[in-house]
């Protein structure tokens, strides 16, 4: 399955009478745009405060993993380069994105560096990513 970063801008309730426009990024499993932007308009039509809803990108995403979290509630991205060793001695190294949900930052290094413990790899780096949410799709 894909992957495709939505931007969102809706009006919602944001303090206890003062609604205003909020932006917002999604990451959304699915087969192409239209079908991603049904599902995350659907994910939040309860949170929709009337007035109009504009999704003005979508774009797909090359993830190679994503590590959740039921302790996090923010979204990082890390760059790893994983490292191979070919029969004649040669390294190659393939950079890859994986998408970590922890509290902190720390958190989010620590919860990536356990996952690829017993992968030949390094961690270049790790920095917070704008998604809010991340859709996966449901079999």
């Amino acid at each position: 399955m894909l992957f495709y970063e939505l931007r969102i801008h809706y009006t919602r309730q944001t303090g206890e009478d003062n609604p205003g426009v909020v932006k917002e990024t999604y990451l959304v499993e699915g087969l192409n745009c239209s079908d991603v932007e049904g599902r995350l308009l659907e994910e939040i039509k309860p949170y929709i405060f009337g007035g109009d809803v504009e999704v003005p990108s979508c774009k797909k995403v090359q993830l190679f993993d994503i590590i959740p979290s039921d302790e996090g509630d923010r979204w990082f991205k890390g760059r790893v380069e994983l490292i191979t060793v070919e029969d004649n001695g040669k390294e190659t190294r393939k950079a890859v994105t994986i998408l970590v949900c922890a509290s902190t930052i720390q958190h989010a290094m620590k919860s990536l560096a356990d996952q690829l413990s017993s992968v030949d790899c390094e961690i270049v780096s790790i920095t917070r990513s704008p998604i809010m949410e991340v859709l996966r799709a449901t079999n």
